[in-house]
């Protein structure tokens, strides 16, 4: 982790920030400091066959079924899927959230780091199925995530908390949807030998058109 995720954790131009304000960096170092020992990291998967795909369906084996365009489009070409939920517990959350009605700036600053470690901690964990799919002379799609077009939050969530025993992270889910805690991201990666180039994450992001991190992520 360095000031540049904190600082784009908390949806803020790194350069801009470090052009006009020291002291905002000084505060994410200081998160950095302070707050990653609260970080508690967990990944929770499965990785399950792909029986069938039919247009928007996708049945995997035992009968479970992921659903939705976004799915159809990536998972036509898969053997596999790999179901992921990702965390990095509570502690951090709660902190942040203890902080800020006395330390508005620290507080954001630690929320920032939280946004941070959950994503860098889920590139981590896609990083590893690509390794292993390396490995085995196959390849991934990119990360499919509830949320994005083609597969509603209220219709992904559903699905990916009834193949995963959330509870075993400490991990729930509320009836809007929402994770808790909020540090938490879930996905699923197709797995399989000829996975069709389908651009990036980004390219199937609501916000695509007004991100200001696209070349970030790129």
């Amino acid at each position: 982790m360095d000031t540049d995720a904190v600082l784009r954790g908390q949806g803020a131009d790194p350069a801009v920030v470090r052009s006009r304000s020291v002291d905002l960096v000084l505060i994410a170092k200081r998160a950095i400091r302070e707050g990653s020992p609260l970080i508690r990291p967990k990944v929770l998967f499965r990785r399950l066959a792909l029986e069938r795909v039919a247009h928007e369906r996708v049945t995997l084996e035992g009968g479970a079924i992921l659903q939705g365009r976004l799915l159809g489009q990536h998972l036509a070409q898969a053997s596999e899927a790999a179901v992921l939920l990702c965390t990095i517990g509570e502690d951090l959350e709660q902190r942040a959230s203890e902080t800020m009605p006395c330390d508005l700036a620290f507080g954001l600053a630690l929320d920032g780091l939280g946004s941070a470690a959950v994503e860098a901690l889920a590139n981590a964990a896609c990083r590893r199925f690509e390794d292993e799919a390396d490995l085995a002379a196959l390849q991934t799609s990119i990360p499919l995530s509830p949320g994005m077009m083609g597969w509603p939050v209220d219709q992904g969530q559903s699905q990916i908390f009834s193949l995963l025993k959330a509870e075993e992270i400490g991990v729930r889910l509320s009836p809007s949807w929402v994770m808790f805690p909020r540090k938490s991201l879930s996905m699923v990666l197709g797995i399989g030998t000829m996975m069709a180039e389908a651009g990036k994450a980004c390219d199937f992001c609501a916000l695509r058109d007004t991100c200001h991190y696209r070349d970030h992520y790129a």
